[in-house]
């Protein structure tokens, strides 16, 4: 079983370069299987950082990481020639960190939330599915990630307010 993607048009790309890293969610995003949920894996040492630190930085830090999100995944998308790759999957660290917005500590949470934004970011319900197919460059690429972060962090707030 082959661990590391072989697509050649990963070849334009370099773990050097910064931008490069960061769009490949250091290094996860080149998953020969799966690369999309391999870079959410690769959010949670991210999470696990800012998950002790003040909403108001966790919600800054967040912003952050969307907003150089746009910048990151159309640089690295033009980098490659190819709109969206797979292997780009600095969206799924962004969506991760949505959904997690103001979760309660424990791995129980941080299990459901992954699961939620898997579960949106693969089966991409109205609006997302639109917005995926119309929206291009570095936001196209974010928007349905932000997107499945938002309804994830909207069920896991339910699920906590309901587990009480």
């Amino acid at each position: 079983m082959q661990l590391w993607s072989s697509d050649p048009v990963l070849k334009k790309l370099s773990l050097a370069n910064p931008i490069h890293f960061l769009a490949l969610g250091f290094g996860s995003g080149l998953a020969a299987k799966a690369p999309g949920t391999f870079g959410t894996l690769a959010a949670i040492p991210l999470y696990l950082l800012m998950a002790g630190l003040p909403l108001s930085w966790y919600l800054g830090l967040t912003l952050v990481s969307v907003l150089a999100g746009f910048y990151i995944c159309d640089k690295a998308s033009k980098d490659m020639g190819v709109h969206d790759h797979g292997a780009i999957v600095w969206d799924e660290v962004a969506g991760l960190l949505i959904t997690l917005i103001a979760a309660p500590a424990g791995w129980l949470w941080l299990a459901i939330g992954f699961a939620l934004f898997r579960f949106f970011d693969i089966l991409k319900p109205w609006p997302i599915k639109v917005l995926d197919a119309k929206v291009h460059g570095g936001i196209g690429i974010m928007i349905d990630d932000v997107l499945a972060g938002v309804f994830a962090f909207l069920c896991l707030q339910g699920i906590v307010y309901l587990a009480g």
